[in-house]
């Protein structure tokens, strides 16, 4: 009966967290999210594995994630929408794993900490739409039944993390290496021919079918990180705490710093999972990619947990705690102090979740392009030849919008393009080297964007055709689509 009513708990607690993240968030965009659903829209439409149609390249680093999207578009054509449906889902199930691995390993305000925090932490919640929150519930999978000792499914969790993101290999890592290294366990023969049976096929056809399984996009995401104009993955993570200073966040980091001392003095089981934490953020720093904001919300689970040991280290000191810890623990006047400072930190990050839904690029984004970009991508798709081919800096919205050949001037989907950007190179730099590699027949600009481009190439060989005034969607910019055939 007892397992009987955590089995019902935990669906209520997954359907009505999965409502509310999807209701208040269903219509959230960013627009890298765009490339993986065309892949999906293409695999749908039984066009293949692509971006273009005739270039067999890995451009998206979630194949799970999109073969997902593309049998589930049946059923719910609108594929952005879709996904985040998806990632509401995944942000609901990845709480109750962090719960059940707190219980597993005796830490119930840590379980606490995830159930309440976890699914309304922003950083967290901007990444819907994409496969972060899905990869991040694979993961968290993965701990939890690994703490239960049930292998199978340890291995079909890590698994499914690793064909979501290539990095969920830092799981298995992590996790073999504290079975057979630290806690000396007999090798689960069973577990290892799953792990290797859910992610073989996929190397293998990705060899096959794009000549290597690894996504084109880490090398382009490394030569952006090389510029002078970008921030690697260390700087853009001061800058992501910069967005956290109000005061919850830093009374959370209070918690949080205390929480590491318990860590090590009274709950060291969790140190493999902190090991995961610290292993990623070290192996990100080590490939020196730009440091886009979703690379940093796997980071969140590890801060929750801490979080929740330092609530569990203070609460051994309030008055209600004066027994022994194993009658404390029986004594509901243990829990109410810390389950107010959890109530207190869950209705900051609210109201934060608020803020952003009402201004959708409040302290994580810079305009309002988004809309432009699907509009942009509309009339492309409306007034311009099938077989047309389209520059631009940013090809997901318009590209998943306008259906047509994209040339990317940041490199994520032609790689040549990515190798021209260095130290001492800029995006124009790499735009005027695709135009005149790929001669792409129409380009979309923001005035102004590239100077030279505009003034030496576009004023020869292109006209403008369409215009987007910025002022229209609250953009100090215009674009401008122009004809170079």
């Amino acid at each position: 009966m007892k397992n009987t009513g955590k089995v019902i708990f935990a669906a209520i607690y997954v359907a009505g967290t999965t409502l509310i993240v999807n209701y208040f968030f269903s219509g959230w965009i960013y627009d890298d999210t765009f490339i993986t659903y065309r892949y999906a829209a293409n695999l749908q439409n039984g066009l293949g594995f692509v971006y273009n149609l005739d270039e067999r390249v890995l451009s998206t680093t979630t194949p799970l994630f999109t073969i997902l999207l593309a049998l589930f578009a049946s059923l719910w054509a609108e594929i952005p929408r879709l996904a985040n449906l998806i990632g509401a889902l995944s942000l609901a199930v990845g709480a109750i794993f962090l719960w059940d691995l707190a219980h597993t390993w005796k830490s119930p305000l840590v379980g606490w900490s995830g159930l309440l925090l976890y699914p309304t932490f922003s950083l967290l919640v901007s990444t819907l739409g994409s496969e972060i929150p899905l990869y991040l519930t694979f993961c968290l999978g993965g701990f939890a039944f690994y703490a239960r000792q049930r292998f199978s499914l340890t291995a079909v969790c890590v698994a499914l993390a690793v064909l979501t993101r290539p990095d969920g290999i830092l799981v298995a890592f992590v996790l073999a290496t504290h079975a057979f290294l630290w806690a000396r366990r007999p090798i689960p023969w069973l577990a290892v021919a799953l792990f290797l049976g859910i992610i073989t096929p996929w190397f293998v056809f990705a060899w096959a079918y794009f000549g290597s399984p690894l996504p084109v996009t880490l090398a382009a995401k490394q030569h952006q990180g090389a510029m002078l104009i970008s921030q690697r993955f260390v700087p853009g993570f001061l800058s992501i705490l910069g967005w956290y200073t109000a005061w919850p966040y830093l009374l959370e980091a209070g918690f949080s710093a205390a929480g590491m001392v318990f860590l090590f003095r009274h709950a060291r089981r969790w140190t493999v999972f902190m090991a995961w934490t610290l292993l990623y953020f070290l192996a990100y720093s080590i490939l020196g990619v730009s440091g886009y904001f979703w690379y940093y919300a796997p980071l969140v689970p590890g801060f929750i947990t801490l979080l929740g040991l330092g609530i569990s280290a203070l609460s051994r000191r309030w008055p209600s705690a004066r027994l022994d810890d194993a009658r404390s623990l029986n004594r509901i006047s243990f829990y109410i102090p810390s389950l107010i400072v959890l109530l207190v930190f869950f209705a900051a990050q609210a109201v934060h979740l608020r803020q952003l839904r009402q201004n959708p690029y409040h302290r994580l984004f810079i305009d309002n392009r988004m809309v432009m970009y699907g509009d942009v991508g509309d009339w492309l798709r409306n007034h311009t030849p099938q077989n047309a081919s389209v520059g631009m800096l940013e090809v997901g919205i318009v590209g998943y919008h306008a259906q047509r050949k994209m040339i990317d001037f940041a490199g994520l989907i032609q790689p040549p393009v990515s190798e021209q950007l260095n130290e001492n190179a800029t995006y124009e730099d790499s735009a005027l080297w695709a135009i005149g590699h790929y001669h792409p027949d129409y380009l979309v600009l923001f005035d102004t964007q590239f100077p030279e481009l505009e003034q030496e190439y576009v004023a020869r060989q292109c006209r403008p055709i369409q215009r987007f005034p910025g002022k229209s969607y609250a953009y100090p910019f215009d674009m401008t689509v122009y004809n170079c055939k």
